[in-house]
């Protein structure tokens, strides 16, 4: 456990009904019975585990009130952190709560880092690394479908998928260091079959989590969307339709968008990023080249391509280098403006390897934004699909899909050792190699700079 007291404010500054300092630590209750004077007049030092109290908080120098509130007591080691934790739950004011940090500050706690208390929770055994990410992931989820991965991987779905193919590793090492070690003592002989076997197995648990890393990462981050078109074909009514409001600027003006627009909505569990940029075409002035400049830029980093076809409107050489541009995306072709006469048909694209959707924005947004949901659900595949808690392991962030690619080249290269006729001790050692890969996720070998990284990212009350 730390030796030092931590505290901090865990709900978000501002006007609210109520406010909570956390404290975590050896010195959490000592500090807290310093400041905080139950009703009953008791000693919160008495006071039993999971338990609340209501009182007053009073600076103990001054005698001075600071406010009604109510405290909760949770000993170690069953707590969040593991180590004796105090909430002080007051008003929700921005000056109170200020005031409460500041005294116990005064009274001998540090100031909370970004992430320490759940920093705390994974040194002291209570989350392993996974866990201790998800919990930021369960915090920042912006769809359901996000949420329920978070919160699968916090009860310890990808945790214990890691921890399967350590052990079939580990008792893999152990055997063939006791061949190796011991070669005349009663232990069975290790076939070269077996271990070709076991290197395989576990290959395969690391490839069935690797094929998840896309959908982890669009379920976490969410799906850049850009929206991608001539100008005036109908990009900005697009993004108004999935967002259900207003928020770009229609006109029959073309050229109406300069620049980007960035915006995120929830379809159907699944966070859209969506980017509606300038139409592409040979620009007029300054401002709208570099506009045009930024959305073909944008099209190398997107996860999904709509893009928006005018029907109404003869085909352009702009439409033809956007299709080639996009071909190697995910990408969702829209021909719009079908309730006026066309002007082409679909045989005038060609060959289009993506989903067509004919549409009209102006005359049917509902239905253009259900069939486009479906559309793109689709294209995503089975791994948007709920499950139980608890059950589905995704690779979600990159740490953990670099983590596996390590693993998995070691134990290709001891594969390609143990085809090749070599000793067993040169095995051993990308075996060694991968089970430190594999530690990495769920922090059995990670290094401290790694930790300092990850923990970063949370927030201070976290």
């Amino acid at each position: 456990m730390g030796e030092d007291t931590i505290a901090a404010v865990a709900t978000p500054l501002g006007e609210g009904g109520i406010g909570i300092v956390r404290l975590s630590g050896p010195r959490a209750l000592a500090i807290a019975d310093q400041m905080f004077r139950r009703q009953d007049g008791r000693s919160l030092t008495e006071q039993p585990t999971y338990t609340l109290r209501y009182g007053k908080v009073v600076d103990p120098r001054s005698g001075r009130k600071l406010d009604e509130a109510l405290v909760l007591v949770m000993r170690a080691p069953h707590s969040y952190t593991a180590e004796d934790v105090v909430e002080v739950q007051c008003h929700g004011g921005v000056m109170v709560v200020r005031e409460i940090l500041s005294l116990a500050s005064e009274l001998g706690a540090r100031l909370a880092e970004p992430g320490e208390f759940t920093k705390r929770a994974f040194l002291n055994g209570r989350l392993d690394l996974a866990q201790a990410e998800a919990v930021l992931d369960v915090i920042q989820a912006q769809t359901r479908l996000g949420l329920e991965v978070a919160v699968d991987q916090l009860e310890g779905s990808l945790s214990r998928r890691i921890a399967a193919i350590r052990e079939g590793l580990y008792d893999l090492t152990v055997r063939i260091e006791a061949s190796i070690d011991f070669p005349e003592d009663d232990i069975p002989d290790l076939e070269i079959a077996e271990v070709e076997r076991g290197l395989q197995t576990s290959l395969a648990g690391i490839a069935a989590l690797l094929a998840t890393a896309d959908d982890g990462k669009i379920l976490r981050e969410g799906l850049k969307t850009v929206i991608t078109g001539k100008p005036n074909v109908g990009k900005s009514s697009l993004l108004n339709a999935l967002l259900g409001e207003n928020r770009a600027l229609v006109t029959d003006i073309p050229g109406t968008t300069r620049d980007t627009i960035e915006e995120v909505v929830n379809l159907k569990g699944v966070a859209l990023r969506l980017v509606d940029t300038a139409g592409i075409r040979e620009a007029s002035d300054l401002v709208e080249r570099l506009g045009v400049e930024r959305s073909l830029a944008l099209l190398q980093e997107a996860d999904l391509v709509l893009h928006v076809l005018d029907r109404s409107e003869d085909l352009a050489p702009e439409d033809f280098q956007i299709l080639e541009l996009t071909k190697e995306n995910r990408r969702i072709v829209l021909i719009n403006k079908t309730d006026l006469p066309p002007a082409w048909g679909l045989a005038d694209l060609g060959e289009i390897a993506a989903p067509v959707l004919e549409i009209s924005l102006l005359k049917e947004r509902e239905r253009v934004v259900e069939a486009l949901s479906a559309a793109i659900l689709d294209l995503l595949g089975s791994g948007m699909v709920a499950s139980s808690a608890g059950t589905r392991a995704l690779i979600t962030r990159a740490r953990h899909k670099q983590a596996l690619q390590d693993a998995e080249r070691h134990l290709r290269e001891a594969l390609s050792t143990l085809q090749a006729g070599l000793p067993l001790d040169l095995v051993a050692v990308d075996l060694y190699q991968a089970l430190e890969a594999l530690g990495e996720i769920t922090g059995e070998t990670v290094r401290e700079n790694v930790l300092d990284r990850i923990f970063a990212q949370f927030c201070i009350g976290k």
